[in-house]
């Protein structure tokens, strides 16, 4: 015997075969070598796939904050730009002045209030609380003269040339007027 097998482990060295049971089990120790492996690969692919997705998730939050901002930002300049004040002064900017007193009128054709043409003199169109409209109203301004008529050109008649056939015209009808517009009802035949 050999020195070795007079320790204390020889007695199990000599119970157990040394190469049939070895090779019985060294597909067994390989399946579970191989699952473990892939185990802790795949372990360590989801875990870089969910720190991948964190990292996109803060990234998003972060510009969803920064728009959030900007559009609260945009949205105070349009509540300031769409005051009552800044429209006046940007209308005043434009050379605008405020309107005369409006005149309605009625379907039946009745025309309420006074016409009066809009007044360079902001002053003059301010109206204390409380006094009525038709109190307020400034008396009608005198009309300016008709301007001068334009003079008529008059056709040289050109020599006739051929041309090819046109497709029949409408007659045209001018747009009326929006002060003497007329609503039309249709009437049933009874």
């Amino acid at each position: 015997m050999t020195p070795a097998a007079r320790g204390p482990g020889a007695r199990l060295i000599r119970l157990l075969p040394a190469g049939a049971v070895g090779a019985k089990r060294t597909p067994f120790v390989l399946l579970v070598v191989v699952l473990l492996g892939s185990g802790l690969l795949s372990l360590l692919v989801l875990n870089s796939s969910l720190n991948q997705g964190s990292f996109e998730l803060s990234r998003l939050q972060r510009k969803t904050t920064e728009l959030t901002d900007e559009q609260q930002a945009l949205q105070q300049e349009v509540d300031q730009l769409a005051a009552p004040d800044a429209l006046e002064r940007r209308a005043r900017e434009l050379g605008m002045v405020p309107g005369g007193s409006p005149v309605f009128l009625d379907p039946d054709g009745t025309v309420h209030g006074a016409p009066s043409p809009a007044a360079a003199d902001p002053a003059s169109m301010t109206v204390p609380l409380g006094t009525p409209l038709e109190a307020a109203t400034p008396p009608p301004a005198p009309a300016a003269p008709a301007p001068p008529p334009l003079p008529v050109p008059v056709p040289v008649p050109e020599a006739p040339t051929p041309q090819a056939p046109q497709a029949p015209q409408t007659p045209q009808t001018p747009a009326p007027d929006a002060r003497t517009a007329v609503k039309t009802v249709p009437t049933t035949g009874r």
